[in-house]
This record gives C-alpha cells, structure tokens and sequence, in this order.
C-alpha cells in the first residue's frame, strides 16, 4: 500500500480531537445541538492550525448525525455529493463560481445540507466574489458555505460581513508535543522528551508543520528517536555544543567561546542559523531567570527545565536582554557584510565579555561618587 502522510493519516474526525482550537469546535458543536446553524462561517487563520479539518467535522456532522461510516469516509475524502470542497487557488475565476452557484440551487442528494468548503477562499477574483457575494446575500436553506483563508485581510468586507468568522489560533508547542507523543506510540517508534519539545517548538504553532517534520524522521528508518538525528537532518547547531557555548558566556571565557563557535561551524552551521539558535536559548534563560523555572511561557520538558533554569541563574536579565539585542543586530548585519565570520567572532567574544562591560560600567558610574569620599 501507498505510505500516507501522518497529517492525512491522523487527521481528526471529530470536534473534540481536534488539537488547540477547543473553543471553536465547542461553538460549533453548540450551534448544531441547539439548530442555530448559520448559513456561512469564514475560518482564519495560519496554515496547519485545522481550519480545513474543522470544516470537514462541522459538515460531518451537520449531514452524518448517525455517523455512517461510509458517509464519513466520502466527506473526509472530499469525495461526497452533498459536501463540495473547492480549492479557491486552482479555481480563481467567475466562470467556476457562477457553476457552483447555479448547481448551488438542486437539492442534497442524501444529507441535511450542501455544504460548500471553500479553502484558500482570497485567491478569487473580485469579479468571483462578486458573484459569490449574490448568493450568499439570499442563500437557499438547504445551502451551507465553509470559506477557509490564511489572509482573511483580502476578503472582501462585503462577503466577511455574511459570515460567522472564527479565527484559529496558533497551536500552543506543549499541545503539539502531546500530540505528537501519542502519534510515536502508535506507529511503533520511540523518542525522548526533549525531541518531541524541539518538533513542536520546530512546528511554529502549525500542527502540520511538526508532523511534516515528524514524517521525515520516521523515513530516516531509526526506530529510536534523537534530538541528534533531528539536527543532522535540519542541520541544526548541536544541542550540547551550543550549551557548552553559552557556559562559556557566563563563565566569561572568549577562549572557550571561541572553540565552541568554531566547532559548531565546522559541523556545516551557517553564523545566522547559530545566531538564530542563540536568541531562542537567550530568550528561555531570560524568562526562566524572571517568571521561575514552573513559568510556562516556556516550552520544555522537564529535564531540560531543571536544567536551564539553573544556567539561567547565572545570568542577569539585563545581561541577556542586551546579550538579545547584539545576536539580533550581528544576524541582520551578517546578511550585507563581506566579512561575516568576523562579525560572528566579535559578536562571540562580546557576548562572553558582557558581564565584564557591565561592571565596569557600574564601577565608571559609581567612581565620582566613590572618589568624593575618598
């Protein structure tokens, strides 16, 4: 058999599976139950985050109430009569959408409703919408649409205005790690706390971003999953490494600092991405060293936690807002330089020496007033 995707594999199939929109399929689910079904919702918001998968259940169970399986399988599919999907991307122009209007007009064969999935719905032409806009004026009542964008902004306010909008949130890591964890389980794979973090922090809110990810590591053929086998395959920094690196801010060591950035470039890392990975370990510390190691502004296993915050705890949060600040500034000026390394060295040995700028910069403010007493 053909291998199918772990985001096709697993998508959901009912409200309460759904993964970090509990809100909306609450609403949703409410709306059915008390017969208050609008005519037209418009979903929003990034890719991955189960707009498409939303509208799949929503029209589910407005036309499958007995849930039939073969039922199921045709709507999940895209393949029922009564459920139309569209992808607005390949069919952007008037002619298409004047057919489905006028095909909008026959009855269900066998469901409740026609529902009409329109997925990427702002990729229509005005002259599209225009005569969307017509029959979602004076729908008839056998007639449902589901429009689903990731840019509602080029919406027309004209059909927004026809809607129940419903904005999809991005999918907070540790609901995505959870996820994930269960989907290692069943396919017969193992992995620690920390990759099944790295995935879902990787995933950037988008559940189907990290099983993308995920997707790649099963096809690697280890069945013990690592945090190593994910750097080599993004050709990410070395975790340990780059822990050694930032000891050896705090410890002041320019030297160590030094040898450790070396090593990391020598293993094929760009000075960006080193950088990139730098104000994400800075920005942990940061809030880690301010809000207490249960904060959870943080995404990491428990391990990991026990441990950053005890190296957070050797910084100051001054210290890392302007350790922050020069990564940031270094990375921009990186892209223009003719000599990036030696940005990315200097930048190296500055952060290392913070600590030391600091107090001299407080032994320079407070001098006047220590040599007045002298």
């Amino acid at each position: 058999m053909a291998y199918t995707a772990l985001a096709r594999k697993h998508r959901s199939r009912t409200f309460d599976e759904v993964v970090g929109q509990s809100p909306i399929a609450r609403t949703l689910k409410a709306a059915i139950d008390s017969d208050r079904v609008h005519h037209a919702y418009l979903f929003t918001g990034t890719r991955g985050v189960g707009k498409t998968s939303m509208a799949r259940i929503f029209a589910n169970e407005l036309n499958n109430p007995e849930y039939k399986d073969d039922i199921a399988a045709a709507i999940f599919s895209g393949q029922d009569t009564d459920v139309i999907e569209i992808d607005a991307a390949s069919n952007t122009g008037v002619d298409h959408t004047r057919e489905l209007i006028a095909n909008s007009a026959y009855r269900p064969m066998r469901g409740r409703y026609k529902v009409y999935i329109i997925d990427e719905v702002h990729m229509l032409s005005m002259q599209a919408f225009n005569a969307l806009l017509k029959t979602m004026e004076e729908p008839p009542e056998h007639v449902k649409f589901i429009l689903c964008t990731t840019e509602s902004h080029k919406v027309p306010a004209t059909i927004q205005s026809r809607c129940q909008r419903f904005d999809f949130r991005n999918i907070p890591a540790s609901s995505i790690a959870g996820h994930l964890s269960s989907l290692i389980d069943s396919e017969g794979f193992s992995a620690n706390e920390d990759l099944v973090f790295m995935l879902a922090r990787l995933g950037n809110g988008s559940m189907r971003d990290a099983l993308s990810l995920l997707d790649r590591l099963l096809a690697s053929g280890e069945k013990n999953l690592t945090t190593a086998l994910l750097e080599d395959m993004l050709g990410l920094p070395d975790y340990d490494l780059l822990s050694s690196l930032i000891d050896a801010v705090a410890d002041g060591d320019p030297k160590i600092v030094l040898q450790s950035t070396g090593a990391l470039m020598n293993k094929g890392i760009s000075g960006e991405q080193l950088l990139g990975s730098l104000l994400e370990r800075f920005r942990d510390l940061m809030v880690l060293g301010s809000c207490g190691q249960d904060t959870d502004l943080v995404d990491l296993s428990d391990e990991a936690r026990v441990v950053e915050f005890a190296r957070a705890r050797r910084f100051d949060a001054a210290g890392l807002v302007h350790m922050i600040a020069l990564c940031e500034s270094v990375q921009r000026a990186m892209k223009s330089s003719p000599a990036p390394r030696a940005l990315l060295d200097a930048c190296m040995v500055r952060l290392a020496m913070t600590e030391k700028i600091a107090d001299v910069a407080s032994f320079v403010m407070s001098g006047g007033a220590a040599s007045k007493k002298a």
